[in-house]
């Protein structure tokens, strides 16, 4: 059975991640906090950001936004959006 977290994003026991996202104190917060679900909606959203607004992974100040981006995301917040995207249609 997965191990399950009170979801920040969508505020309900939802299966969590099997390991931090990443080192230190963000990524044990986000493995505490965060589901697989959310966590999965992040980064299709992260990528998305990043193809469309042209963004380069280099740039400190991308990397700042990116995680800036990350926390509402995951906190339930009002995100930015890449303009003008359009999902395929199936």
């Amino acid at each position: 059975m997965s191990r399950m977290v009170h979801c920040r994003k969508y505020q309900q026991e939802l299966p969590g991640l099997d390991a931090p996202p990443y080192p230190g104190p963000k990524g044990q917060d986000i493995f505490e906090h965060v589901s697989k679900q959310a966590w999965n909606e992040w980064q299709q959203h992260q990528t998305m950001l990043i193809n469309e607004k042209h963004l380069s992974l280099m740039d400190p100040d991308t990397r700042k936004y990116l995680q800036g981006e990350m926390d509402k995301f995951l906190s339930g917040e009002d995100y930015d959006q890449a303009e003008g995207y359009v999902p395929p249609s199936e």
